[in-house]
């Protein structure tokens, strides 16, 4: 019985030195990720896998703790493609695990927070928010308003100029209120993911990119 509670102890006090030997990764660490797999509003659902690869090494301690090439997973949470002239098309992501070079794969907390795609943004909650309506948009309204104005002016005068005016824009309105507006997310995309709680490393992990 003796032996068999000292073995127990070694064995306590060793995974207890093991889990001090790991690091801890705070919350707030931005995660570097080029995407591997296209998403979009048009082609991906709810509950789709997707992956990338980490670009820029995160240190801790002056050790590397999640080194190039290790592979974020996660699913699609969320896919929007409104029908309204003044909505923004959304993908929501939900970074799951961390596969690490060693075949480890480690629970991941972590938001989106920013895309190297010009014109989009990311709101508060990690969602991917495509562009709107667009210049071209607003020129094809001008263009319909124009164009009623023009047909109206050359009818009744004046108040067919308005009138036309006013039929022209909602003509052209009405078109893009049953239009979508999508949002792509392209494979080879660079994302900022953040940690929203601490990531503890183990030491087979933290030792993997020294």
């Amino acid at each position: 019985m003796r032996k068999f509670l000292g073995v127990l102890g070694a064995v306590l006090l060793a995974g207890s030195a093991w889990a001090q030997a790991g690091l801890s990764v705070p919350e707030g660490t931005a995660l570097k990720v080029k995407l591997e797999t296209t998403i979009s509003t048009f082609s991906s659902k709810v509950g789709d896998p997707f992956r990338g690869k980490i670009t820029e090494p995160v240190v801790v301690n002056g050790k590397t703790v999640i080194p190039v090439g290790a592979t974020v997973e996660g699913r699609v949470t969320k896919i929007n493609e409104p029908r309204r002239i003044k909505g923004k098309p959304t993908i929501g992501l939900f970074p799951e695990h961390l596969l690490m070079s060693d075949g480890q794969r480690l629970m991941l907390n972590a938001v989106l927070v920013d895309t190297d795609i010009r014109g989009t943004d990311v709101n508060e909650e990690g969602q991917f928010k495509g562009a709107g309506h667009d210049r071209r948009d607003q020129i094809e309204v001008s263009g319909g308003t124009g164009a009623g104005m023009l047909l109206g002016g050359l009818i009744g005068g004046g108040p067919g100029l308005l009138m036309g005016g006013a039929i022209g824009a909602s003509a052209t309105t009405s078109h893009w209120l049953v239009q979508r507006r999508s949002a792509v997310l392209p494979s080879g995309t660079h994302l900022v993911l953040e940690l929203s709680r601490p990531m503890t490393m183990s030491t087979m992990a933290a030792g993997a990119g020294q």
